[in-house]
């Protein structure tokens, strides 16, 4: 009896051990799967992360080739940038040394005259040739007198010998209003102008299209109306010469 019932009870611990170990397998099945997928989830990301990363890679490689492009797009832009404004300058030095050396020409054709009556003076690149009206003109008159005449023919001389200097002959007025045969301080100055363009172009053959003729009356004094000598310093003609620019116009454009 003792030994049957030792032996039943070997065989339930058995049992239970085979029990035991079955869950224990079936235990380890499902980690072992659980285990996989995970590895395979990590697979996959890792997977991922390696295409991302080689997208970014290969972003960054365009990144890199774009910025340079317009880096050196950039400096070529700059480069030639830096030549127009140097071509510029060299053009802009170029046309004050050919308006000294046209002052100069001038001074030297007009010497003599006393500065009441004739001044040369350069600005803004420009030489203004400046003649009170009692030099050229009687009073209330547009027609030129000989001594104004033989001052037009000297300077004629230096513009014939330099055609690429463009001409702009002014007439201005003082603020009294004109009683003569003129309607107006306007006509006056217009006419005077005329007339000095007229014996440049029709008596000493200055090329006629250099040559511009405009009246401004009273409303560009260079002195005061109030006094007789602000008076007689605003009647004058101006002749402006200034060198063409045709060459730095088109340069500005260029570098707008």
């Amino acid at each position: 009896m003792m030994v049957f019932l030792l032996l039943a009870n070997v065989s339930c611990v058995s049992k239970r051990k085979l029990v035991d170990a079955q869950m224990q397998y079936r235990t380890l099945q499902n980690d072992s799967a659980l285990m996989a997928s995970k590895i395979a989830d990590q697979q996959a990301s890792i997977t991922k992360l390696q295409s991302d990363l080689a997208a970014l890679n290969q972003q960054n490689t365009q990144l890199s080739n774009d910025a340079s492009n317009k880096v050196n797009s950039l400096q070529q832009n700059l480069q030639a940038q830096q030549k127009r404004l140097q071509d510029l300058q060299n053009l802009l030095d170029q046309q004050r040394k050919q308006t000294d050396e046209l002052k100069n020409k001038m001074i030297n054709a007009l010497v003599g005259y006393s500065d009441s009556d004739l001044t040369i003076t350069q600005k803004n690149g420009k030489v203004y040739v400046s003649l009170s009206e009692k030099f050229l003109f009687p009073s209330g008159s547009a027609i030129v007198n000989k001594t104004g005449k033989e001052a037009l023919s000297k300077l004629a001389n230096v513009l014939i010998a330099n055609p690429d200097i463009a001409v702009n002959i002014e007439g201005h007025t003082d603020s009294i209003p004109i009683r003569t045969k003129f309607q107006d301080n306007w006509a006056l100055s217009t006419a005077r102008a005329t007339s000095v363009v007229r014996i440049l172009v029709d008596d000493y053959k200055v090329d006629p299209s250099r040559v511009i003729a405009s009246g401004h009356a009273w409303f560009d004094p260079v002195d005061t109306n109030n006094t007789p000598e602000g008076r007689a310093k605003n009647r004058r003609t101006e002749i402006i010469l200034s060198p063409k620019l045709d060459q730095i116009y088109k340069l500005l454009e260029q570098t707008q």
